[in-house]
């Protein structure tokens, strides 16, 4: 009787890794070590990893490639962080260089009409209609130049926001995927301490 037992036990064990270890096959042609995301990475170094007791055995090549794929798109995120933070910078000097030039060009139109009798500009001499179009014109260039760098002050802006959330994003990836990986673990050797047990019991 006690054969059977173990005899049934032993089989029904087989049959429990060959469905495991197909299913774990199909979703391992998926994955892959050099790309997908990070967490795919993990997932494949995870189920590619042997087994020994309650440890996994991991090849330290695969270990030293997940290190070399997650610190490269870590520096990544940090360059594109700090090429927007010097674009941003940049940006914001071309605009208070413009906001100047144009004060200053709205302070010599205020002279200028000052001086209703002088009728010239740089030296030429001009009607008073074409003397106001000129100076109208240049302050509405400087006007939308100003507006232009605004806008793309604004649209760098929105640019480091949003690597600053894919680099949370891939932080909170990761602690998902460790999250996952520990519970996994913890699923197995209660598994496993409940095979113990009922052999011991048996």
């Amino acid at each position: 009787m006690r054969f059977f037992k173990t005899l049934l036990l032993t089989v029904l064990t087989l049959l429990l890794f060959s469905t495991t270890n197909a299913q774990g096959t199909n979703d391992d042609e998926k994955l892959s070590l050099n790309s997908g995301t990070i967490d795919n990475q993990f997932e494949y170094v995870i189920r590619r990893s042997n087994s020994w007791q309650d440890y996994k055995t991991v090849k330290k090549t695969w270990l030293y490639a997940l290190k070399a794929h997650t610190i490269d798109s870590l520096k990544a995120v940090h360059k594109n962080l700090n090429d927007t933070q010097a674009i941003v910078e940049t940006q914001a000097k071309e605009i208070e260089d413009l906001k100047l030039n144009l004060s200053n060009t709205k302070t010599s139109l205020d002279n200028t009409i000052v001086e209703k009798d002088s009728m010239e500009l740089f030296g030429i001499p001009m009607t008073k209609p074409n003397y106001s179009l000129t100076l109208w014109s240049i302050v509405g260039v400087l006007s939308a130049l100003l507006l232009f760098f605004i806008y793309r002050f604004k649209s760098s802006n929105a640019v480091t926001k949003q690597a600053n959330k894919s680099l949370a994003e891939i932080e909170e990836e990761f602690e998902e995927h460790r999250r996952n990986a520990l519970e996994r673990e913890q699923k197995v050797r209660r598994q496993l301490q409940d095979m113990i047990n009922e052999q011991k019991k048996a």
